[in-house]
C-alpha cells in the first residue's frame, strides 16, 4: 500500500479491488489513511526525540517539560490537517511525486495543531482531552506530587502556556526541514501564516462569545466556526498542500480548495458542536455536555433560542449555565426539542453537497477527488 517514508518514495495508493460493501475504493482508501497517519506519526516521534534531547541538556527539569510537550503531540488525535494537506499536495502533483520532501511540512501541523489544542483547554478550563487529563490539569497534579510551593492551578496553566509556546517554535523548526523549490516558499509560508493569523481570531471571537453571550447571533457563532475550526482545519492545510506543489495563486484548483475547505470545516464545527453536547465521552474523550455547562454561544444553541417558542426561550434564559448530570440532560432535550438539532443536521448536510460540487469540475488528480469525497463525509459524521 505504502512506501517507508523515510526512503523517499511516493505513498501509492494500490489499485482498487471491489470489497465486501460493493464499494472499490473505500478500503483502500482508509489502509491509504493509515499509512500516511503512520508516516506522519514517524516524522514527529524522529524530529521530536532529537528535539528533547537537546532540551534536556539545558537541564534536567526541562527535559522532562520538553517530554510532556512531545506526549501532548504523541498523544492520539486523527492527523485530520496533515492529511487534508497532503491531498491538497496530491491533487496537484498525482501520484508520482516523492512524499519525503514535503512530510516534514504536513507534519508541523500537528505541532501548530498541539499549540491550539493546550491553550484552548487552558482557556476553557477543560480537564480532559482525548481521554486523559489536559495538559494544565496534569501539570497542576504534578507540582501537588512534588510538594512544590505556590498555587498548583496556576503553576499548571502557565506550564501549559509554555508547552503550546514550544509547539508552536517546534513547528516552525520542523517545517525548515521540507524540501521546497526555492520560488515556492514564500507562496507556502504566506498560506501557513494566514492560517495561524486566522486561528488566532477565531480563538478571540470564541471567547468573547463566551462572555458576550447575549449580543451573540447565529452569524457570529458560524464565524467563529470558520475561522477557528475551518480555516485551520480543512480550508488552508488544503491550500497549504497545493502551496507545496506549485499551485498558482488565481488557478480553478485553489478556487474549489477554498470554496471545498470553507464548506467542510464549517460543517466539521457543527459536527463538533453536537458532538460537544450529545457525544459519548468514551468516545470523544471529553466529558458529555461541556458547552452546556459552560453556556458557550455555538451555534446549535444559537439556534436553539432562535427557534424555540416562548415557554422554551424562557427555559433557555433561566437556565443559564448548568452543573449536575440531571440539568445538563434536561437542557440537552429541551434544545433537541426546539428543532435546532435536527436544523444543525440539516446544514452540515448542505455544507458537504456544496464541497462536493466543488470538487465535481476541479482540475484535480482523480484519486484525489476520491479521497476528499470520502473525507467530506467522514469528517461531519465522525463520533468523536
Amino acid at each position: 500500500m505504502a512506501n517507508d517514508a523515510a526512503t523517499g518514495n511516493a505513498l501509492r495508493v494500490a489499485p482498487a479491488q471491489p470489497g465486501a460493501t460493493g464499494d472499490p475504493v473505500d478500503g483502500v482508501l482508509a489502509a491509504f489513511t493509515m499509512d500516511l497517519v503512520r508516516a506522519v506519526d514517524e516524522t514527529l516521534v524522529a524530529f521530536l526525540t532529537t528535539e528533547v534531547d537537546s532540551l534536556t541538556e539545558i537541564d534536567a527539569a526541562m527535559g522532562g517539560f520538553a517530554a510532556t510537550a512531545r506526549d501532548c503531540v504523541l498523544a492520539g488525535g486523527k492527523r485530520v490537517r496533515p492529511t487534508f494537506a497532503y491531498w491538497g499536495w496530491r491533487g496537484l502533483t498525482g501520484g508520482d511525486q516523492p512524499l519525503a520532501g514535503v512530510l516534514p511540512a504536513l507534519a508541523a501541523l500537528e505541532l501548530l495543531h498541539t499549540f491550539a489544542l493546550v491553550h484552548d483547554d487552558v482557556m476553557d478550563a477543560s480537564d480532559t482531552r482525548r481521554g486523559r487529563p489536559t495538559a494544565h490539569r496534569a501539570a497542576a497534579a504534578r507540582h501537588r506530587a512534588a510538594g512544590l510551593t505556590g498555587d498548583p492551578d496556576r503553576y499548571g496553566e502557565t506550564v501549559a502556556v509554555l508547552i503550546g509556546d514550544l509547539c508552536v517554535v517546534w513547528a516552525d523548526r520542523l517545517m525548515a526541514h521540507a524540501t521546497v523549490p526555492p520560488d515556492r516558499l514564500l507562496d507556502v509560508r504566506r498560506c501557513y501564516d494566514q492560517m495561524r493569523v486566522e486561528t488566532v481570531a477565531g480563538q478571540f471571537l470564541d471567547v468573547l462569545g463566551e462572555h458576550d453571550a447575549a449580543n451573540w447571533s447565529v452569524d457570529r457563532a458560524l464565524r467563529v466556526a470558520r475561522y477557528k475550526t475551518a480555516s485551520y482545519t480543512v480550508q488552508r492545510p488544503l491550500l497549504f498542500g497545493a502551496a507545496l506543489a506549485g499551485a498558482a495563486a488565481e488557478s480553478p484548483l485553489i478556487a474549489a480548495y477554498t470554496r471545498y475547505g470553507l464548506a467542510v470545516g464549517e460543517a466539521f464545527q457543527l459536527c463538533d458542536d453536537l458532538l460537544g453536547v450529545y457525544g459519548d465521552p468514551t468516545t470523544t474523550g471529553k466529558p458529555a455536555g461541556d458547552d452546556l455547562r459552560t453556556g458557550k454561544p455555538t451555534a446549535l444553541l444559537m439556534l436553539a433560542r432562535q427557534l424555540a417558542t416562548p415557554a422554551q426561550r424562557r427555559a433557555l434564559d433561566r437556565a443559564g449555565p448548568v452543573t449536575g448530570a440531571g440539568e445538563v440532560a434536561w437542557l440537552a432535550e429541551l434544545v433537541r426539542d426546539t428543532g435546532a438539532v435536527t436544523r444543525v443536521e440539516r446544514m452540515i448536510a448542505d455544507r458537504v453537497t456544496e464541497a462536493l460540487r466543488a470538487l465535481d469540475t476541479a482540475p484535480i488528480d482523480e484519486t484525489a477527488r476520491t479521497a476528499l469525497t470520502g473525507l467530506a463525509t467522514a469528517a461531519t459524521t465522525r463520533p468523536a
